[in-house]
C-alpha cells in the first residue's frame, strides 16, 4: 500500500517516461494535449469525498496502489477472443479486438464499405486532421481529473468513421479485455466515433476480464467521444463486465447535431467499483437522444452513474430511464441532470431512476436534477426505490410457481423495461442471460424469457422525488 503523495510521484514518473517514449513519433498538436492534460491533472488530483459529484464514491482504495502500466504487458502471440463472446456469437458483430489496451490485429475483421476503422495509433500515424479536429476536443479535461489522466496516458485505441448515408446492418463491437499482469494494470483505452450525415449504426463497447478470478486486479479509465452528423442515427450499447476485484471508470461523451438521433444502453454487471459518466450534448434543432441504463450489484460491489443531458438548442427531446437491481450489501449512485440552455425554447424531457433492493443491507442514493433557463419547456424526473411486491409473489405462487422462480422472474421483467429497448435481436438476449447469471440463475429457455417479458412487476415505492 502506498500514500497519495507516492501515488502522485509515481504517475509523473510514468508520464516523463512516455514522453521520452513517444518524443518524435506523434504529431506536435497531441503533444501540446497531452502535456496539458497532465499538468491539469496535476493541479486536480484525484477527487475524494469532498467533491459533490463524488460525494458517494471514494475513490481511495484506488490511490493506495501502484497500478503499472498495461504497455508493460503487450497481447501475447494467439491472445484469444474472451468467453463472454463465444465464436458463434462472433458471426453477429463485426468485432475490433483490444488486449490491455493494445489492438489485436489478427482477431479483428474488416470492415463493410461505407467505415473506415483502425487503432488510434494508426490513424495518428496517418497524420488524420479528422483526428486533430476531434479527439480531445470533446470530451474535457479542464474539470474532470479522469478525463486528463486518459488524455495525458492514452496510446491506442479505437477510431471509427462512418461514411455520410452509410447504413451499417451489424453491430461494430469494440472489445477491450484486460489480461493479467506480474502487478496490477492500469490501462486509458480511447475511442473517437465520427458518424456521417444520414448514417445508420449500432456500435457495442465491452469491457471484461481475461479471468474472473478475484487475482486479476487492474484498473480501466476509458474515454469515448462520438460525435454524431446531421440526421445520423446511432445506437450505442456499453456492456462493463470486468474482474471482481477490477477498477472501472468511464466517460462516454456525445456531441449530437441538427436532426441527428442517439439512443444509448449502458449494462453494468462487473468490478468492485465502477462508475460511468454519460453526457450527451444537443447541439443542433431538433436533436434527440435516450439514456437507458441497468445496473445489476451483488456482494461488496459499489456502482456510480453519473448523466447529463445538455439541450443547448431548442426543438429537442431527451428520454431517460435508470434502472438498478441490488443485492448482498452492495451500493449504488445515480445522479442524472437536464440543462436547458436559455436559447433551448421547446425542449421535452423526461428522466426516470427506479431500484430494486433484493436485501436489506444494499443502498442506493439517487439524485435526479434540473437546470432550466427557459420558459417554453416540458421537463419531468422522477425516482423510486422499493422491493419486490408481496402481492406479486403470491399471485404466482397461487399458480404453482416457485418462491425462487416467481423472484426471479419479477427481477427479469424489472430488468427487461432496459434490456428490451435494444434493437439487435441477438445481442438483446444474450444481455439477459447476462443479468440471470449475474442473479445466480441458469439461463432462460426461450419460451420462459418469452412469458417474463410479458409478466407485470409491481414494488413497493418507499421514496419518489418529482
Amino acid at each position: 500500500m502506498i500514500d497519495v503523495k507516492n501515488q502522485h510521484d509515481i504517475y509523473f514518473r510514468k508520464f516523463a517516461e512516455l514522453e521520452r517514449r513517444l518524443a518524435g513519433s506523434e504529431p506536435s498538436w497531441l503533444q501540446a494535449i497531452r502535456k496539458a492534460a497532465f499538468e491539469r491533472f496535476a493541479e486536480l488530483g484525484f477527487p475524494t469525498t469532498r467533491h459533490e459529484q463524488w460525494k458517494y464514491t471514494s475513490l481511495a482504495p484506488l490511490t493506495r496502489v501502484a497500478f503499472r502500466p498495461a504497455a508493460d504487458y503487450l497481447p501475447p502471440i494467439g491472445a484469444r477472443a474472451p468467453k463472454e463472446v463465444s465464436p458463434a456469437a462472433l458471426a453477429d458483430f463485426i468485432p475490433l479486438h483490444f488486449y490491455n489496451g493494445r489492438f489485436v490485429k489478427e482477431l479483428s475483421e474488416t470492415l463493410p464499405a461505407g467505415v473506415k476503422v483502425g487503432s488510434l495509433v494508426e490513424a495518428l500515424t496517418a497524420s488524420s486532421g479528422l483526428l486533430e479536429k476531434h479527439l480531445a476536443r470533446h470530451a474535457s479535461y479542464e474539470n474532470h481529473a479522469m478525463v486528463a489522466l486518459n488524455t495525458a496516458f492514452m496510446e491506442d485505441g479505437a477510431f471509427i468513421e462512418i461514411a455520410k448515408d452509410a447504413v451499417i446492418d451489424k453491430p461494430i463491437l469494440v472489445n477491450f479485455v484486460a489480461g493479467p499482469g506480474i502487478a496490477p494494470i492500469i490501462y486509458h483505452p480511447r475511442i473517437l466515433i465520427l458518424a456521417g450525415s444520414g448514417s445508420q449504426s449500432t456500435l457495442f463497447e465491452q469491457y471484461c476480464s481475461e479471468s474472473r478470478e478475484a487475482e486479476n486486479f487492474y484498473f480501466t479509465n476509458a474515454v469515448t467521444e462520438v460525435v454524431v452528423g446531421e440526421n445520423a442515427r446511432v445506437e450505442y450499447i456499453k456492456e462493463q463486465h470486468e474482474s471482481p476485484q477490477a477498477f472501472h471508470l468511464a466517460t462516454l461523451q456525445f456531441h449530437q447535431q441538427r436532426a441527428s438521433s442517439v439512443s444509448t444502453h449502458s449494462l453494468a454487471f462487473g468490478s468492485a467499483l465502477a462508475r460511468e459518466e454519460i453526457i450527451a450534448v444537443l447541439d443542433g434543432p431538433g436533436a434527440e437522444c435516450s439514456l437507458n441504463g441497468l445496473y445489476v450489484t451483488t456482494g461488496a460491489q459499489h456502482v456510480d452513474n453519473h448523466t447529463t443531458i445538455d439541450h443547448a438548442k431548442p426543438h429537442c427531446s431527451s428520454r431517460e430511464l435508470y434502472k438498478g437491481i441490488l443485492d448482498g450489501h452492495s451500493t449504488g449512485v445515480f445522479n442524472g441532470k437536464i440543462i436547458v440552455r436559455q436559447d433551448a425554447q421547446k425542449t421535452d424531457s423526461k428522466q426516470s431512476n427506479k431500484n430494486l433492493l433484493l436485501a436489506e443491507d444494499c443502498v442506493i442514493n439517487t439524485k435526479p436534477e434540473l437546470e432550466i433557463f427557459a420558459d417554453d419547456v416540458k421537463c419531468t424526473h422522477g425516482a423510486t426505490i422499493g422491493q419486490i411486491d408481496s402481492e406479486a409473489i403470491f399471485y404466482l405462487r397461487s399458480r404453482g410457481i416457485g418462491l425462487d422462480e416467481a423472484r426471479t422472474m419479477l427481477t427479469l421483467a424489472f430488468a427487461n423495461d432496459v434490456i428490451g429497448k435494444i434493437k439487435y435481436e441477438p445481442l438483446r438476449a444474450r444481455l439477459k442471460n447476462a443479468v440471470s447469471e449475474k442473479l445466480g440463475r441458469k439461463k432462460e429457455p426461450e419460451a420462459r424469457s418469452q412469458a417474463s417479458e410479458g409478466q407485470e412487476y409491481r414494488i413497493s415505492t418507499l421514496h419518489e422525488e418529482r
